[in-house]
């Protein structure tokens, strides 16, 4: 499997992006796609998945409200919505996808086998 993300860029506080994450190869043949960013200086934390098996997805308090997980499987790709964007936004996002099947495991990125290369976001003030 591999995994391209794409459509991080600059934009001011309030301000939305749209990121993609195509798969190509044994496309979603996984349980979950996932979500991650990593700031600056900081760990690589878990943002939002979605489940394959009933579309279920869960976030991250810190984005709850403001970001959107969806996948269109005909164009095996998976979207990151983000409005509201803040400063404390700003990282590389990543997508990854999982074979977890528990959700509590789709939230830790130890449970991630496959990822792709990371896009930036940076939210100004």
């Amino acid at each position: 499997v591999q995994l391209q993300a794409s459509g991080g860029g600059l934009v001011q506080a309030g301000g939305s992006l749209r990121l993609s994450c195509a798969a190509s190869g044994r496309t979603f043949s996984g349980s979950a796609m996932g979500w991650f960013r990593q700031a600056p200086g900081k760990g690589r934390e878990w943002v939002s998945f979605i489940h394959k098996r009933d579309g279920s997805t869960d976030y991250v308090d810190s984005v709850k409200g403001r970001f959107t997980i969806s996948r269109d499987s005909a164009q095996n790709t998976v979207y990151l919505h983000m409005n509201s964007l803040k400063p404390e936004d700003t990282a590389v996002y990543y997508c990854a996808r999982t074979e977890a099947h528990y959700y509590s495991d789709c939230r830790r990125p130890s449970r991630y086998d496959f990822w792709g290369q990371g896009t930036l976001v940076t939210v100004s003030s």
